[in-house]
């Protein structure tokens, strides 16, 4: 399976992009913040696309020192929920906050 070297790089790639890009900010986190952030992201919004049940495309997924933010909009409470449920249980995820909205 060659594609799975490229995937990695690409996700490596945008850690070190959205890292750097924010690094020179004042009230930044430090770049280890970032990275950790950016991963956490990264891997709500995979799990997201994973799970039949969640929509990756409508709800949005920010986190800033382990704190995830959802937002968007989800079809159903049980959309919403199943997102936080998901959410929670990445590695590193402090806490999550729950700002999706109901269609």
């Amino acid at each position: 399976m060659t594609s799975q070297p490229w995937r990695s790089l690409l996700i490596a790639a945008s850690v070190l992009f959205f890292a750097t890009a924010h690094a020179e900010t004042p009230t930044s986190s430090t770049p280890g913040e970032l990275i950790d952030d950016t991963v956490i992201t990264t891997k709500v919004k995979a799990a997201f696309v994973e799970d039949e049940k969640v929509s990756a495309l409508r709800i949005n997924v920010t986190s800033n020192k382990g704190v995830v933010q959802l937002s968007g909009f989800a079809n159903s409470i049980q959309e919403a929920d199943r997102a936080v449920n998901i959410a929670r249980a990445i590695p590193g995820v402090k806490d999550v906050k729950n700002d999706i909205q109901q269609k």
